[in-house]
């Protein structure tokens, strides 16, 4: 590739990545995808033990989110299943029935009766309300605490925002985001993929070199090479060089970064001080039975943890095996993985009392990154990017590259956003 051309070169070969490298090829511009990894997908890939497809950790594709719009607009198959709505919730070590229908919630022994009343105002709350009208700073502690009365139901609430947004920060995280992601867990739904995300990764691969982009994986990038405020040359771990109009990095804050010179006087450098990353330890698992049958989903109220069978509704082996995903969510800077994993078992064997004994495939994650970034409290500017303002020609995209979207979503977004303002300033 020494001194070869290309309009667009996109640093990684994830979800960001290739729609990015997708929706250029589409609109006629010379891209190049460039994946450090021998595998193309990231967090989005899937690992298969014994005929049994495992993410890398939980991976749910919200319905009403700009990744499944996106996805279906390049003609993406997506199938697969809601996760049960027979939900359980984990309260000192005991286990409660609490679906979100008003039946569940009034036999519930969860709550007491001004509970159960509390907790059905605050479902008929989130029904209605207009997270974007919420004041821009108010995080969901202080949503939380103006909104829900009784102590237990607002552990409930936390509990909610958790599992929709995959992040354990309620004294940062902002509301409105949050907010109108728990709404679309509740109102939209959301998609386990038959398969494994591995199967988004493949047809964007496969549609991206279609529209011609190239995708070169095995390949580091050592640095992006500016002169005079523009984008040059990508230069890379092994010396070979590539001349580029425009770069787009997919990477996290921190990698960006040290991949620019003088990065310090440009916003790489403030998105990444001000980056909260978001990290989570993750069991999951390949079983011959569930031990417990129907005990599909569960909450847990006073531990951050989750669980959830997601082959009751998406295909997930070659022979019909279960598997199931466990998550322990970190608080910044506080995994500690030996501690972690012990929780997960305990949970798993509250749950599912001999389940080691039908083990076929498990994936241990001890402390795995889930977003680089997320929109929160102490931000100069909650919108990132997609320009990097002081280097012409140069872009970002992915997890932490939010308008307001979390998540995959923040992902698909962003790649978009990055597309069209390249396509826009060289038309």
């Amino acid at each position: 590739m020494q001194m070869a051309h290309y309009d667009t070169a996109v640093i990684g070969g994830g979800l960001a990545g290739l729609l990015a490298a997708l929706e250029l090829a589409k609109k006629g511009r010379s891209v190049i995808v460039i994946e450090k990894s021998s595998r193309l997908g990231g967090r989005a890939m899937t690992n298969t033990q014994h005929g049994i497809q495992l993410n890398m950790g939980g991976h749910a594709l919200y319905k009403t989110g700009r990744a499944y719009e996106i996805l279906q607009e390049h003609g993406i198959s997506l199938e697969g299943g809601p996760p049960s709505t027979k939900t359980n919730v984990i309260w000192n070590k005991k286990l409660y029935s609490l679906s979100p229908d008003p039946i569940s919630m009034l036999t519930s022994k969860l709550l007491t009766l001004s509970g159960k009343i509390n907790l059905m105002r605050l479902m008929l709350k989130l029904s209605k309300l207009d997270a974007q009208r919420l004041p821009v700073t108010m995080s969901i502690r202080e949503w939380a605490e103006a909104e829900v009365t009784d102590p237990k139901v607002r552990h409930v609430f936390y509990a909610l925002c958790r599992t929709a947004t995959y992040t354990l920060d309620p004294d940062f995280q902002l509301a409105a985001p949050a907010l109108a992601q728990v709404q679309r867990s509740l109102k939209g739904g959301v998609l386990y993929v038959n398969g494994g995300w591995q199967t988004i990764i493949e047809q964007l691969r496969q549609k991206a070199q279609q529209a011609g982009a190239h995708i070169v994986s095995g390949k580091s990038i050592r640095e992006i090479q500016h002169a005079n405020g523009r984008v040059q040359r990508l230069v890379f771990a092994d010396g070979e060089e590539l001349a580029v109009s425009n770069v787009i990095s997919t990477a996290s804050p921190s990698e960006s970064a040290k991949l620019v010179q003088g990065a310090e006087a440009t916003a790489l450098q403030r998105w990444k001080t001000e980056a909260r990353p978001v990290t989570a330890a993750c069991m999951d698992l390949g079983l011959r039975k569930l031990p417990i049958k129907g005990r599909h989903l569960a909450l847990g109220l006073d531990q951050p943890v989750f669980f959830s069978e997601h082959s009751v509704s998406a295909k997930l082996s070659d022979n019909g095996e279960v598997v199931v995903h466990l998550i322990k969510y970190n608080s910044l800077g506080t995994s500690d993985p030996k501690a972690d994993e012990k929780l997960l078992r305990e949970t798993m064997s509250m749950l599912h009392p001999g389940w080691e004994q039908e083990v076929i495939a498990k994936q241990f994650l001890p402390n795995i990154t889930v977003v680089h970034d997320y929109p929160h409290r102490g931000k100069k500017k909650t919108a990132v990017g997609p320009e990097v303002p002081e280097i012409q020609g140069l872009y970002v995209a992915g997890d932490w590259v939010s308008h307001g979207e979390l998540l995959a979503d923040a992902s698909a977004a962003s790649a978009r956003r990055a597309a069209e303002a390249i396509v826009s300033k060289h038309a």
